[in-house]
């Protein structure tokens, strides 16, 4: 049987009070829409569990949770860490030349004279843009492991080509 793909939206923190509420760190563009999600699968990587979101509110700049059957602080020290997934498919449509950080993962990257700068492991959102994580080939001519590209559309990134699996970019190779 095969296990529907996951995407993690955030995950939970703190225990909040002794009637097991957590705090919730989420990685939704609006911070509320992850209670947008109408089911919740918790755990670390392939483990995850069902649970249902009995309550939730805003405390101060954060977000606190009550789960079904976590109704004291200990049940729910149980959770800290963990991280909250979604059903892909609860993600919404996307405009075509729209993509999830998801889909840029295992991409190729080249830059503008098509040297092969490696493929993308990982993003890191910065306070002034997102960034692109590139491992470098094995064989790398200019002895890079690792390159970090600023994801600046129409400065740094000219192109994501979804079907190709490419995203093209002005970047030197040497930097």
């Amino acid at each position: 049987m095969s296990h529907p793909e996951t995407v993690i939206v955030g995950r939970l923190g703190a225990v909040y009070g002794i009637k097991g509420w957590l705090k919730v760190n989420s990685f939704t563009e609006q911070a509320e829409a992850i209670f947008d999600y109408s089911s919740w699968m918790v755990g670390k990587d392939s483990q995850l569990k069902n649970v249902e979101v009995v309550e939730w509110r805003r405390h101060n700049h954060s977000l606190i949770v009550k789960l079904a059957g976590f109704d004291v602080r200990e049940q729910s020290q149980t959770l800290t860490g963990l991280d909250i997934a979604v059903e892909a498919e609860q993600l919404p449509e996307l405009a075509e030349d729209e993509f999830y950080w998801r889909d840029l993962l295992g991409m190729q990257v080249v830059n503008r004279q098509g040297y092969d700068l490696g493929k993308v492991t990982d993003l890191m959102e910065t306070g002034s843009n997102d960034v692109l994580v590139v491992k470098a080939n094995l064989k790398d001519a200019f002895g890079k492991k690792e390159r970090l590209i600023p994801f600046i559309e129409s400065q740094m990134v000219d192109s994501v080509d979804q079907s190709a699996q490419v995203i093209t970019v002005d970047w030197d190779p040497g930097f």
